[in-house]
């Protein structure tokens, strides 16, 4: 039986952080007095626990992102008025400190608050750069020069068909240099903009939410009529984030 090494590298960092989550979980578990009141949903790359006594809010507010260095502010996206960004607490779709920051604010006020990089996307991992063989882009017979090239950002998929994203660093005759870790990682965020509308989330809401984390939806965290919405198409940025845009699918935030 052969391997591919770079395919076997990518799925065991994948399924690392799978089972650290796992871990935790289960020492979670050992904590809490009631486990009745938890639903526990689990993803191809992450853990929701879900507590079925909290309060989720749904959460619309507008906002700019900045990374912040040497005391010097660069913003990284932002949403628009038309497209502003929604989503329920609780279930792991946004930063914990982002929401915890959101939940406080009442609807029509501001806020400006600065995360560090350990309650953000933590540290930059050089472990989560690899070099993959250029024939993995190729596309019949040619190596894929309109979607491969150096800052891109793209999708890849492992053996097991768990998706993640990785950017291009670099491109040379032997392979192509990837970087795993998330765009985010390493910097200091600053966020500022304003709280649109701040409710508890309705039940159908909830299980509409439940629906696309667990494959069944291909919105992400609210929905209209029969159907399930994106939420933060409108966003603008300087890169993408897993299942599109940053802001709208909580890989952002």
């Amino acid at each position: 039986m052969s391997f591919d090494g770079a395919k076997v590298r990518r799925f065991l960092n994948i399924y690392k952080h799978f089972y650290q989550l796992c871990a935790q979980t289960a020492l979670f578990l050992t904590q809490i007095n009631n486990i009745s009141n938890f639903i526990i949903i689990f993803a191809p790359t992450y853990i929701i626990i879900y507590n079925m006594e909290q309060k989720n809010r749904f959460i619309t507010a507008n906002y700019q992102l900045y990374t912040v260095a040497d005391g010097k502010k660069e913003l990284e996206e932002q949403t628009s008025e038309e497209h502003p960004f929604q989503f329920i607490t609780g279930f792991g779709v946004s930063l914990d400190a982002f929401e915890q920051q959101l939940i406080q604010k009442e609807s029509g006020t501001t806020f400006d608050f600065t995360l560090e990089p350990a309650d953000a996307f933590g540290a930059y991992d050089p472990e989560g750069v690899h070099k993959l063989g250029r024939e993995t882009f190729m596309i019949n017979g040619h190596f894929d020069h309109d979607n491969i090239y150096e800052g891109a950002i793209i999708t890849l998929m492992d053996n097991e068909d768990h998706r993640f994203m990785a950017k291009v660093l670099k491109i040379e005759e032997d392979g192509v240099t990837l970087d795993t870790n998330h765009p985010l990682a390493g910097k200091t965020l600053n966020f500022t903009g304003t709280v649109i509308e701040n409710r508890e989330a309705t039940e159908d809401e909830i299980q509409h939410l439940i629906k696309h984390l667990t494959g069944g939806c291909s919105g992400c965290g609210h929905h209209h009529g029969d159907g399930c919405e994106g939420c933060g198409d409108g966003c603008e940025h300087d890169h993408h984030h897993e299942e599109g845009c940053g802001c709208g699918c909580g890989h952002c935030h």
